[in-house]
């Protein structure tokens, strides 16, 4: 059985300096949708994993609902 031949590796892109060259190259192809869309997506994750706050007690000890 004969074995497929691998892709050529771009070994440029394994630097920092070349991945960020590479992603700045693929952000270029993007309409201003497709940009926008995923700087939205981008913004909803990070509020997904952003910490959140610790709740506050009232003066009695019980922790306050949101508003």
């Amino acid at each position: 059985m004969a074995r497929k031949p691998r892709p050529a590796i771009d070994w440029s892109a394994t630097t920092w300096e070349g991945a960020r060259k590479r992603q700045l190259e693929r952000w270029a192809t993007l309409t201003l949708d497709e940009i926008l869309d995923a700087q939205e997506m981008m913004a909803d994750l990070a509020r997904e994993l952003a910490p959140k706050p610790p709740r506050r007690a009232t003066p009695r000890g019980k922790p306050r609902g949101r508003r």
